[in-house]
């Protein structure tokens, strides 16, 4: 794949190397950057301003010095012979394939690299965030929602850490999903190492990485809060598994709150710490969450700007068959294994999905299918 498939076509490959230089340079944010565009038409013709004109908009002159340094140029080339390589790609922020939600925010990055496939992008996105030291059933939860939700047609969305976002990442794929890691790193130093492999297969099902970094950005503590932006900038909501009150998840919601998303958690143990923040969260007003239906009830209507409406709550109740059996009568477990054929571990773990969907109930030891 050649550079000039991996960007807009209104770009010239000169423009294309001059935005990478901009954005390359130290303390350049989003709004500084679009301000440089701004007033100078294009990033060729600010890269060649003089440093006056760059301190005349306000700008430090740790932005303008190393603008034409041979060690922001080789960085530049080295971005442009990564975007040679297939499913490697950016996308700016006057790319018809940038996020349309996502374009929304006032600061919303003025490009994207993108691993994968960018039109998933464009998919409606549920964010799933929570604890880094989850405790089991958080991750259970998280793993059993997403793969729900992605089975419902949702992109599920999360930052690709350590404990819920690892397993709302991997119920995605589980459910035959797709699913979107936005990084608090560059492409090119992937964080955590042990996540290699959970990225690599979330590229093979169709999804994608993304990051606003520089693609050779080592992990940086203060850039993690900021990617949070992002991950709740491209979703319908953001759905809290678990946290303490220090997490950056609640970072997460509330930049959700601010971007006018919703916010959903689900409730614990008044006992459990990393109920704590969740807890907070329904009392500060996001929708509590017991099944994926709380989540659909809150989405239906909403359209993308695209104007792709949300997933509706049908494909499961429709294409599931151990709800067509309890349609047609009540079950025990060991029941609905005969029935269907299935070992009886596949339908417990089936029925676990089915139960927090909302869709079925055990009552004296016999499951019942739930009316919508």
């Amino acid at each position: 794949m050649s550079a000039s498939s991996s960007f807009s076509s209104a770009i010239s490959p000169a423009e294309l190397e001059a935005r990478l230089r901009l954005h390359l340079l130290p303390e350049l944010g989003p709004r500084r950057f679009r301000k440089l565009l701004s007033a100078f038409d294009s990033a060729s013709a600010a890269l060649s301003a003089p440093a006056s004109a760059w301190r005349a908009l306000g700008l430090p002159a740790a932005c303008a010095e190393p603008r034409r340094s041979a060690e922001i140029r080789e960085r530049a080339r080295a971005a442009l012979q990564w975007l040679q390589e297939p499913d490697q790609h950016v996308l700016m922020w006057d790319d018809p394939r940038y996020p349309a939600l996502l374009a929304e925010l006032a600061d919303a990055p003025p490009l994207l690299f993108v691993a994968g496939e960018p039109g998933v992008l464009e998919v409606p996105q549920l964010a799933m965030v929570g604890s880094r030291r989850a405790s089991q059933p958080g991750l259970d939860n998280a793993r059993a929602f997403a793969r729900s939700l992605a089975t419902g047609g949702f992109v599920i969305t999360s930052g690709l850490a350590l404990g819920i976002d690892g397993a709302a990442h991997q119920g995605a794929l589980d459910g035959g999903g797709k699913t979107v890691a936005v990084l608090g790193t560059g492409l090119q130093c992937l964080y955590p190492r042990r996540h290699a492999g959970l990225a690599a297969r979330i590229i093979e099902q169709g999804g994608a990485l993304v990051s606003e970094l520089p693609l050779d950005c080592p992990p940086q503590a203060s850039n993690f809060p900021r990617r949070n932006r992002i991950i709740s900038g491209l979703s319908l909501g953001v759905l809290v598994v678990e946290a303490s009150p220090s997490s950056g998840s609640l970072i997460t919601a509330r930049l959700a709150a601010e971007q006018g998303r919703e916010v959903y958690a689900i409730p614990g143990s008044i006992h459990h710490p990393g109920a704590r923040g969740c807890h907070q969260l329904i009392r500060d007003g996001a929708t509590l969450v017991e099944s994926i239906e709380h989540i659909l009830e809150a989405l239906r209507g909403w359209q993308t700007p695209g104007g792709q409406p949300a997933p509706a709550a049908q494909s499961r109740a429709e294409l599931h068959p151990l709800l067509t059996l309890l349609h047609a009568a009540p079950h025990s477990s060991e029941a609905l294994a005969h029935s269907s054929g299935w070992p009886l571990t596949q339908v417990l773990a089936a029925l676990t999905e089915l139960e927090l969907d909302g869709l079925v109930c055990c009552e004296g030891g016999r499951w019942l299918a739930r009316c919508p």
